[in-house]
């Protein structure tokens, strides 16, 4: 009756995919809106703040150097384990580094260090990616993705709430030593963490071995439709999150506090439940069936946005437009990570998944300026009905790659 039971706590592959996911979410807001509010706590000035932003540009370009983690093996730790651990080790220094220092005095020194961190980061996430990728029996990835994404929102509250209000009584550089503790913790249990099987490297030498891994996803049969899917799927949903907070601060006259439970309690609770609901499903469900299903329930969830811009200021209608939102973006993303998983290939899972997620977070990278755009020349409604229609062309190209092998690799037999 209930098929998710059968992957209780006894399960170390899921358990494992679970802190790594906390691993994988802490650093992201120590370097962003953590950093960005000890800055602002010192006086810093704006434009440099401003340059806060840059220190994302390593996770959206880890798929460079993402072979490099297919064929350099750690001595004595393994290939995966080996370089989990060692980002984990690198991100505890550098936040202890950076725990020693002064936005008032070292601002810009303050900021190279921020990019070595995302940079250890995003190396770290490579890593895990591909990890959870090769250590997920096929019918658990649907649910290992929930767990994943679920521990990742934990560390994410921590880093971005739970950091501030320590920081508020014990001060911000005694908050990232205890950052750095709780990562040093984590990298205690992965030493625990179950090896994956290590593949040969498709050749002996890395510049050959890297042009592999992109060959073999291009002779894919259907790879630029699979691209384009990966591109379209969440494009109406990345349309829409651009600039909500503008639309509930100024469109509709919410006020902060208001803003920030719909959020941090309302939207969180809404994905850690959305997430887990899909995987549970996917234990049962063919992955096609999943995102067809759920990136429907995507797109019909950005039209509630588009009947709350037309109705106005109304505290129920806006705090059930944000739960029902984020629980089906929650549903969608267990299942596209679930078919990302499936599509990458050994020996070359990291780079694979690399270009894979690279691929699936550019419109979320590109849509800002149009949604400004959308707004300024036509308003709101408009760019949430856009937002609607635009989730659409990534369904019409999941029919065409639905008889993709992956699409049916996750799901147990009924």
């Amino acid at each position: 009756m209930f098929p998710f039971l059968k992957f209780s706590f006894n399960n170390k592959r899921l358990l494992a995919v679970a802190l790594l996911g906390f691993s994988s979410g802490l650093p992201l807001f120590l370097i962003g809106s953590t950093l960005q509010a000890w800055f602002t706590e010192s006086h810093v000035s704006l434009t440099t703040i401003g340059l806060l932003s840059f220190v994302g540009i390593p996770y959206t370009l880890k798929f460079i150097w993402a072979p490099l983690l297919d064929y350099f093996s750690i001595p004595k730790l393994g290939l995966r384990r080996g370089w989990i651990l060692c980002m984990q080790a690198g991100l505890v220094i550098v936040l202890c580094v950076l725990a020693t220092m002064q936005p008032g005095v070292s601002a810009f020194s303050m900021f190279i260090v921020a990019l070595v961190i995302a940079f250890l980061s995003a190396s770290q996430d490579i890593a895990i990616d591909a990890y959870r990728t090769e250590i997920l029996q096929p019918e658990e990835r649907g649910l290992g993705s929930a767990y994943a994404i679920f521990t990742y929102r934990i560390a994410m509250l921590m880093a971005g709430g739970v950091a501030l209000i320590v920081a508020d009584y014990i001060g911000f550089s005694f908050t990232y030593y205890l950052m750095a503790m709780i990562l040093l913790i984590i990298m205690i249990v992965t030493i625990q963490l179950p090896a994956v099987a290590e593949y040969p490297i498709a050749t002996h030498h890395f510049l050959k071995t890297a042009r592999a891994a992109f060959i073999d996803l291009w002779q894919r049969e259907t790879i630029i439709a699979a691209l384009l899917f990966l591109l379209f799927y969440k494009f109406g949903d990345a349309l829409l999150g651009q600039l909500l907070t503008n639309f509930f601060l100024h469109g509709l006259g919410f006020s902060l506090t208001t803003i920030g439970f719909a959020y941090k309690v309302v939207g969180f609770t809404a994905t850690v439940l959305g997430v887990l609901i899909g995987g549970i499903v996917l234990t049962r469900w063919q992955i096609y069936r999943a995102l067809l299903v759920f990136g429907l329930l995507q797109a019909f969830s950005n039209f509630m946005f588009v009947v709350l811009a037309a109705v106005g200021k109304n505290l129920a209608l806006m705090m059930l437009t944000v739960f029902i939102e984020n629980g089906c973006s929650g549903l969608s993303t267990a299942a596209l990570l679930a078919w990302m998983m499936s599509y990458c290939r050994h020996p070359f899972t990291a780079s694979q998944f690399a270009l894979l997620s690279a691929v699936a977070s550019l419109g979320r990278v590109l849509l800002g300026p149009v949604a400004a755009f959308l707004v300024n020349h036509v308003g709101w409604e408009a760019l949430f009905l856009w937002s609607f229609f635009l989730s659409f062309p990534g369904l019409i190209i999941l029919y065409f790659i639905k008889n993709e092998a992956p699409l049916y690799a996750t799901a147990m037999a009924d």
